[in-house]
């Protein structure tokens, strides 16, 4: 079963950054992305091959700080 999740992302100020996350969360297993805005991304994602705190860990790997807002 399939699980939503929105962050909240402070630091993203442009497109190049939209791209960067964007890149970043297409990377993680099991993730199906949603709309990614300047600030915020939304997606669902498989529990079993992925967690909340991994998907956040991957946008805080390339310079950001994401934090969950929903899930």
């Amino acid at each position: 079963m399939q699980s939503k999740l929105s962050l909240s992302i402070d630091g993203m100020h442009c497109r190049g950054c939209v791209g960067r996350v964007t890149a970043a969360l297409e990377g993680v297993k099991g993730v199906e992305l949603g709309p990614v805005k300047v600030g915020s991304a939304e997606m669902t994602f498989d529990p079993d091959q992925t967690s909340s705190d991994d998907i956040a860990a991957a946008v805080n790997r390339i310079g950001f700080a994401a934090r969950v807002e929903k899930e």
